[in-house]
């Protein structure tokens, strides 16, 4: 608890930091609040997800604004971030962002890399997995272990994106890219480097992921991972009244990403669709907004390695993070890829509201909350797969009953999450943001309590 107050206060007193160390290369028109010239400052990267745990490190995030005709929009916007979590996490990323470099275009342009040594593995297909929180605890070293749920997967991106404008408010979209993943079993002998006391040091004990391999759920030649240039394009269709927290207009994309693969991983060329619905309708101007988005992302053809379907694909880069269903960025409360399919669908709805707003010397700021309902589902799923080869080998299953623990009855439902945001936001751009969230089902999550802390709102 005392970590957590120590956090928030951290993030809060990082907004009145930025106060300090914001410069502007020009005048500003405090009548009208709009910011001119350069916005900068270092802060510390300072953070909490249910998933990851404490975030911690820097980050700089530079707005361009020019003579201020374009506020709350940004002619440059540069980001550098820097940080590590207590969950073995790690966050390497720089990007830009600008739709005035080339006349009538936007380019985004991202370069990132995400260690993870514990990324969180359930299974395939939902609620078909079954999630069991006893294997979470070390007291049988031959079956459970807090890895047990875990492996490791390391993740460079790079992409570069444009879009160009077609007739207003319509827009073309295109860009290349790169994935590269290491995957494999959790690295225990390095984990326990950090680790003082005997007793929280990992066993060496068979994980969901182990099981899975040795099943042949993931097959040999993708268990290692592998390099996946990619290709994309598409449409977008936007009438938001701004870029950054809008108030009111649609958002939304359609587009396909052609995958390939590299060395080893040739067979493994496949075809994605993503769309995405964003709507924000205002009930009362600029203090009542209700914001929700609808998203599909499915395979259309071709092979397609289990680690390309933990992660969601974009038109381009805004955050640093794009996991598949579940956790801070898709459906909160819900634990991170537990709904790991070829194809899947999800939904979240918000009531923002803006509570209170004031001034601090140049800068405009406001408090609000916002309740929330998050949703995700399977819509194409793997073929074959047992519920969890752990339950197969202790239950030692009659011959004719292969796969005994498997569930189709729930395989399409809805996996439903709810809670509340409390957001502190700065001159529409900085926007600190403390999500609560609870999973509605137990075997989405077996703790009651979520808690996110990050910048931005999720969409």
């Amino acid at each position: 608890m005392k970590r957590l107050v120590l956090l928030l206060c951290t993030r809060g007193a990082c907004f009145f930091l930025l106060l300090m160390l914001a410069y502007d290369a020009s005048a500003q028109d405090t009548a009208k609040h709009v910011r001119t010239g350069w916005n900068f400052g270092v802060l510390p990267s300072v953070a909490f997800d249910a998933d990851l745990g404490f975030q911690y490190g820097a980050l700089t995030n530079i707005y361009y604004f020019g003579d201020g005709s374009t506020y709350p929009d940004y002619l440059h916007s540069f980001y550098a971030e820097a940080a590590y979590t207590t969950k073995h996490f790690g966050i390497f990323r720089t990007s830009y962002d600008s739709k005035y470099l080339i006349p009538n275009h936007r380019l985004s342009v991202d370069l990132t890399y995400l260690p993870d040594q514990m990324c969180d593995f359930y299974g395939f297909n939902g609620y078909q997995s079954e999630y069991n929180a006893g294997y979470s605890n070390q007291d049988d070293a031959a079956y459970i272990t807090r890895a047990y749920y875990k492996y490791r997967r390391d993740l460079f991106r790079f992409s570069a994106d444009i879009q160009g404008e077609i007739h207003k408010p319509w827009y073309w979209n295109a860009g290349i890219g790169l994935l590269h993943f290491g995957v494999g079993p959790v690295d225990v002998d390095r984990l326990n480097r950090f680790e003082k006391d005997e007793a929280d040091k990992l066993p060496n004990a068979v994980t969901l992921f182990d099981r899975y391999v040795s099943h042949g759920y993931i097959k040999a030649s993708e268990a290692a991972g592998g390099a996946h240039p990619y290709l994309h394009g598409g449409i977008t269709f936007d009438t938001r009244d701004r870029q950054q927290n809008p108030r009111r207009g649609i958002h939304a994309d359609a587009f396909l990403t052609y995958y390939a693969g590299i060395g080893s991983m040739s067979d493994y060329n496949n075809l994605k669709f993503n769309a995405a619905w964003r709507h924000y309708l205002p009930i009362v101007e600029n203090r009542l907004t209700l914001a929700y988005r609808i998203g599909t992302q499915l395979t259309l053809a071709g092979d397609c390695p289990f680690y390309l379907n933990t992660y969601l694909n974009q038109l381009y880069m805004q955050r640093v993070v794009y996991e598949g269903l579940g956790g801070a960025n898709s459906v909160r409360g819900i634990m991170r890829n537990r709904i790991l399919a070829p194809g899947v669908a999800f939904a979240n709805v918000e009531l923002r509201t803006q509570l209170f707003s004031f001034k601090v010397g140049k800068n405009m700021f406001y408090i609000g909350l916002n309740p929330f309902v998050d949703a995700g589902m399977v819509v194409q799923a793997y073929d074959d797969v047992v519920s969890d080869p752990i339950l197969y080998e202790l239950a030692d299953p009659a011959p004719n009953d292969p796969t005994p623990f498997v569930d189709v009855t729930r395989l399409y439902s809805p996996h439903l999450s709810g809670g509340c945001g409390l957001k502190v936001a700065m001159n529409d751009n900085f926007v600190l943001s403390v999500d609560w969230a609870t999973a509605f089902d137990k075997q989405d999550n077996g703790k009651v309590s979520n808690l996110y802390i990050k910048m931005g709102y999720m969409f």
